[in-house]
């Protein structure tokens, strides 16, 4: 077991949480739950395989998948924001939307092989021992990407006026609303926000982590653990980071330990037997639900730190 190639793989599959979950953060932030994200993450894996399959360009697919991504949670803006519909149940809707219109659309892409992004290796950085070849060797721009947009999202969430505004409007819509920020303009920018970045997860694995149209298969439950990370997180995007780079070296790890049984004329103590290795599979998924059961339950998420006015509907004129 190599924890060097653990940290390398956890650090690129974790990168594609790490997207969907701050879009998710940014989303919840502003008031909106939105339980879509496996449908924009899906949708956007699509359109960027096919996008960079027609035009011989993977970055325009990666374009094309965040529009699509973006797009589709408008869906979701316009029936719980404008017409003040369940939030879990347009949620629940739109993954159903975006799996069915990523099924239809990626007719026939599964087999092909567009151009895939790229891996680059971070001069001097590469060089530090152990760390270097981790996380800086060998990683699409996407993943290095990811080392500056948690610290920004941070930044731009308790350090700046507009994400004063985006705070305001997720505890206090009400009050944001006399003060004169627009609570319906931001709910709507930062759910495009959150489907913006869902659909670059989507692309990421389709054209770079794990690359292939596989159908349903592609993101396999990936975003429904993202909005679980959420939850895990407390709405931080550090936490967000670290939970979503821990899971990816999670699944690395159920992969080696399923490794030889033998090492070095000796029986490999972490050896699983593969016919029980499903229960190591499913253990992630287990946390998954158990997070989304626990973020269910209006008492839990407010001791855990969630946005007041999270899943609420807001109607000018009502007290707040």
């Amino acid at each position: 077991m190599n924890l060097e190639i653990i940290l390398h793989s956890g650090i690129a599959t974790g990168s594609v949480l790490l997207f969907a979950a701050i879009g998710e953060i940014f989303t919840e932030r502003s008031g909106i739950l939105n339980l879509g994200v496996e449908g924009m993450m899906l949708l956007g894996a699509m359109a960027g395989f096919g996008t960079s399959l027609a035009t011989n360009s993977p970055w325009l697919g990666v374009v094309v998948a965040i529009m699509a991504g973006g797009i589709l949670s408008l869906a979701h803006g316009l029936v719980s924001i404008h017409f003040q519909a369940d939030q879990v149940v347009s949620g629940l809707s739109l993954t159903f939307l975006g799996t069915g219109l990523a099924l239809v659309l990626g007719e026939g892409l599964t087999g092909q092989t567009p151009p895939l992004l790229l891996d680059y290796n971070i001069p001097l950085l590469e060089l530090i021992p152990f760390v270097g070849p981790a996380l800086f060797q060998d990683h699409g721009l996407l993943v290095y990407a990811g080392y500056l947009i948690t610290p920004l999202s941070w930044l731009y969430i308790h350090k700046t006026r507009p994400g004063l505004h985006l705070r305001a409007v997720g505890e206090k819509p009400a009050a944001a609303d006399t003060l004169g920020v627009s609570v319906y303009g931001l709910r709507y920018l930062y759910t495009f926000v959150g489907g913006c970045l869902a659909g670059l997860a989507g692309a990421m694995i389709s054209l770079s982590i794990s690359p292939g149209w596989y159908s349903s298969q592609t993101t396999s439950g990936q975003g429904w653990i993202a909005i679980a990370l959420v939850i895990f997180a407390q709405w931080n995007p550090f936490r967000a980071a670290l939970g979503g780079y821990l899971f990816g070296m999670l699944r690395r790890l159920i992969l080696d330990l399923q490794g030889p049984r033998m090492l070095f004329g000796i029986v490999n103590p972490l050896y699983v037997n593969s016919n029980y290795s499903f229960f190591l599979i499913m253990t992630p998924y287990v946390l998954t639900i158990i997070a989304l059961i626990f973020g269910s339950r209006a008492i839990a998420r407010k001791r855990a730190g969630s946005p007041s006015a999270l899943g609420i509907p807001y109607i000018r004129g009502e007290r707040g």
